[in-house]
């Protein structure tokens, strides 16, 4: 049974695993409820184009977003050494960087779970707020909000797990550092690439599609059950 126990390495990888993809929903989350609300509640010049933007992750090899996160972004990108310079901030290089590398990856995929949660919210509820004198950001976070609270969850938990197994974006912007960028699929990769290392590889395999199966599972039970709570609510208030 000890050769299935992890090693130190595997241990620090996972762990980094768990906090890069933290960080990277935590920080997505503002943005993607914005960018959401926008594509279901808007119409705008442009609005296609966002869409599609939004959706740039999903269809280009995690390479190129790796890529271009380097050259605006590293210590001498357009933005990378702005932020350097005046700031002090870097990005590349750094468990900071594996966190946006991820949060880029999952952005689609919390976007989509948003937006399907918010347009299944009746506009209806909102505009009978607005009557009663509720001001719109009062309706956002009491009425729109709320409702759409099924969809965040999801969306958070997949975005989560999309973040837990990213790695051409990630390797790319950030390297392989042990301790410092090495995340979990970074860490199986490197143990695929010296002799002896398939046990290892096979443990990091199996807790990743452990942890994406038990974030999806979680996802589909949390928001059955808020759906049930929030129906027994509606009923209650009729």
């Amino acid at each position: 049974m000890t050769g299935w126990m992890p090693t130190a390495i595997e241990i620090q990888a996972l762990r980094l695993s768990l906090w890069v993809s933290m960080w990277a929903v935590a920080c997505s989350l503002p943005l993607g409820i914005a960018i959401a609300w926008l594509l279901a509640r808007c119409e705008f010049p442009g609005k296609t184009l966002l869409d599609g933007f939004v959706h740039l992750p999903l269809v280009l090899p995690p390479v190129v977003i790796g890529y271009l996160l380097l050259v605006l972004l590293g210590r001498r990108g357009m933005i990378g050494e702005w932020l350097h310079g005046n700031f002090g901030i870097t990005l590349a290089f750094n468990w900071k960087g594996a966190a946006l590398a991820a949060g880029t990856m999952a952005f689609p995929l919390l976007v989509r779970a948003l937006r399907l949660s918010l347009e299944g919210v009746d506009p209806r509820l909102e505009v009978a707020a607005r009557t009663l004198g509720a001001g719109p950001l009062r309706v956002f976070f009491t009425i729109t909000l709320p409702l759409m609270t099924p969809g965040i969850i999801a969306g958070l938990l997949l975005a989560f797990a999309r973040s837990l197994g990213e790695f051409g974006a990630t390797i790319t912007f950030v390297s392989n550092i042990a301790g410092e960028t090495q995340t979990l699929p970074l860490a199986l990769y490197t143990l695929t690439q010296v002799p002896d290392g398939e046990s290892g590889a096979l443990r990091l395999c199996l807790i990743s599609i452990g942890i994406a199966m038990a974030a999806v599972v979680a996802s589909e039970m949390v928001s059955r059950w808020y759906a049930r709570r929030l129906k027994g609510v509606l009923r209650e208030a009729r």
